[in-house]
């Protein structure tokens, strides 16, 4: 029996380009562990861990959270995952911090999801919500029955600052500016992968066959096009 070395990846994308969809599918289809840096931030932070505590008080002053502090955090939660395939998503955000990871593990790969920014600012600024019930409407996929009200209540909808248009061009600004080096430092090492695309379903096909020369698929369902 052929054992297969564990899979080290890295997903990468700018906000609103399916990061989270895309992880989704990849843990159901081959298993892997999946390490997001805002889920551990957020679970620290309302632990009230000193890491938590500390990168709280970056953020509430608006300011980035130090690279030492990041690549702290998810180092010690990557050495309780030594023994399984895993997929970081939100790290490392910058070349200081793909250099510290270099130093403690061997990258395998790094999945790009390269999708417009265009499309990302129409995506991102159709999404409107309910906000007593967290229901979401995109105004070009599902949009509410009648426009600016929610279906079941007849309440207003809102748009999360998130979303607003001027928000969602600084985010991807900064995600340009920030990350933008560490894809090319991942370039250089032969380690990137870039998808490229305007829609999830028809980028996923071909991230699923890529993906299928390093890991077997552990899902039970086996659809044609798995989803």
């Amino acid at each position: 029996m052929v054992v297969r070395p564990l899979l080290r990846a890295v997903i990468m994308g700018p906000p609103g380009s399916g990061k989270g969809t895309v992880s989704a599918r990849i843990i159901k289809h081959f298993g892997v562990k999946h390490l997001s840096s805002g889920d551990l931030l957020r679970d620290n932070m309302q632990k009230k861990t000193e890491v938590g505590i500390l990168a709280k008080s970056y953020i509430d002053r608006g300011q980035l959270i130090p690279d030492d502090i990041m690549t702290q955090l998810m180092l010690n939660e990557l050495k309780g995952l030594d023994r399984y395939n895993w997929l970081l998503d939100g790290f490392p955000r910058t070349v200081a911090q793909a250099e510290a990871l270099d130093k403690e593990c061997h990258i395998d790969t790094v999945i790009d999801l390269d999708v417009p920014f265009e499309t990302i600012k129409c995506r991102l600024t159709a999404r409107w919500i309910h906000p007593a019930s967290g229901r979401v409407y995109n105004l070009e996929f599902s949009p509410p029955k009648v426009q600016g009200i929610d279906d079941v209540t007849g309440e207003p909808l809102v748009q999360r600052d998130d979303d607003k248009p001027e928000t969602v061009s600084k985010r991807l600004r900064a995600y340009d500016a920030q990350t933008k080096p560490v894809l090319e430092y991942y370039r250089k090492k032969g380690l990137l992968k870039s998808f490229s695309g305007t829609e999830t379903n028809k980028i996923w096909p071909h991230i699923y066959a890529f993906l299928q020369t390093k890991l077997p698929d552990v899902s039970q369902k086996d659809a044609a096009i798995p989803r």
